[in-house]
């Protein structure tokens, strides 16, 4: 089996893991939290459907004072509020969210450095 091959079959292996993520998080946790009127209305602007579920997941992932200062941004309205969502999610949520958003960037990254390679010819 070539090289560009078996990377192949291990970014579909993390792709399938992020999309199993995906669907886990947005049901376990930004379903609960779609029907809380507190936090209806703070998720962040969604683009396409499901867009919440990866707002939610970066502001519970990504650390407090770097969400805190996309707030002070003038596009802070795309961004969910991460101080609200720490009150209304538990340890087990905010796990999953970590877990999730960072497969999920991980995984993203990793399929365009590896399209890159075989455009370039490195892999063959």
């Amino acid at each position: 089996m070539r090289t560009s091959t078996l990377i192949f079959v291990f970014l579909i292996f993390f792709l399938l893991l992020t999309m199993i993520l995906f669907v886990l998080f947005g049901q376990i946790t930004v379903r609960k939290l779609r029907k809380d009127p507190k936090t209806k209305h703070e998720l962040g602007m969604e683009f396409a459907s499901g867009w919440d579920i990866i707002n939610v997941a970066q502001s519970l992932a990504l650390p407090r004072s770097l969400v805190r200062k996309f707030r002070t941004t003038p596009l802070s309205f795309m961004s969910a509020n991460p101080d609200l969502l720490i009150q209304h999610t538990t340890k087990f949520d905010r796990i999953l969210a970590f877990i999730f958003y960072w497969t999920y960037i991980v995984t993203g990254i990793f399929i365009f450095i590896w399209v890159c390679l075989i455009a370039a010819g490195v892999l063959d």
